[in-house]
């Protein structure tokens, strides 16, 4: 690991030797996780997996219409697409938030260690959302889904907002803690959205999980900031995240026949 004192007595052809050494160093274990999805991917594409039988939905339109038979496809159900938009930017925001913790805790107005160190540090985030997990699980049996996730979403939002606009052991702390609010984001999005929809729940729910794909995107989203803006300012697309988060919970996880009557 070299040091600031390292890189000034270096040359440029030395420093982009060492950032081409540093960056193959991380090509094995990604290639090997490629390859392992692929794998797993292969393997449910042969396996046949089991057929979701319809059933009746107690919740009906005013036209007494079971809600699993009000849209022919599964497109039509307005709560699951905006859901599907809920699991993405969690998750986008989530890992964009894990990504750059180590670099972001590393800065010198933030805490100033050394990698290792904020390593280190960056199990409490991931600590807080396991903790959390189950005392939302707890929670929730007491307080509507909805109210929980809106509520977990804008504390977060709050947090991050506190973290840019901060410096030091405040920031840094923040951004941890958001860890902890983040904990029953992911299960209570995807419950909310495929609520309702009986015969189309297989669907929908390959729909949520591919939306996943958020964690690939929006931190390189938040990379491109980092570069322009700076990485204490580019943590505003989490706080985006979170917005949209806490209005899924409010409204939009509604089916529409509940919605349209609010």
């Amino acid at each position: 690991m070299k040091t600031l004192e390292d890189f000034k007595t270096m040359s440029s052809d030395q420093i982009s030797a060492y950032k081409l050494a540093e960056s193959s160093a991380v090509q094995i274990p990604y290639l090997g996780l490629a390859a392992a999805l692929f794998v797993i991917a292969a393997i449910f594409a042969v396996i046949k997996l089991p057929k979701i039988e319809a059933f009746d939905i107690k919740a009906s339109g005013d036209n007494g219409v079971n809600y699993h038979d009000m849209h022919k496809s599964v497109w039509g159900y307005k709560h699951l697409i905006l859901g599907a938009i809920g699991i993405f930017v969690y998750v986008g925001g989530e890992v964009s938030i894990g990504s750059f913790l180590v670099n972001y805790i590393g800065q010198p107005f933030i805490a100033g260690l050394k990698e290792t160190d904020a390593g280190k540090l960056v199990s409490f985030y991931w600590g807080g959302a396991m903790i959390g997990r189950f005392i939302g699980s707890a929670v929730q049996r007491k307080i509507n889904p909805g109210i929980v996730l809106a509520f977990n979403a804008f504390v977060a939002a709050v947090l991050v907002i506190i973290s840019m606009l901060t410096f030091g052991q405040i920031a840094m702390w923040a951004i941890l803690a958001v860890g902890l609010f983040n904990s029953i984001m992911f299960p209570t999005i995807f419950t909310l959205a495929i609520d309702g929809l009986g015969k189309h729940t297989g669907q929908a729910s390959g729909i949520l999980c591919t939306a996943i794909v958020g964690g690939a995107i929006l931190p390189v989203v938040q990379g491109f900031f980092a570069d322009n803006i700076g990485i204490h300012h580019a943590f505003f697309i989490p706080v985006l995240c979170y917005i949209y988060i806490a209005y899924y919970g409010i409204k939009g996880h509604k089916p529409s026949y509940i919605a349209a009557k609010v």
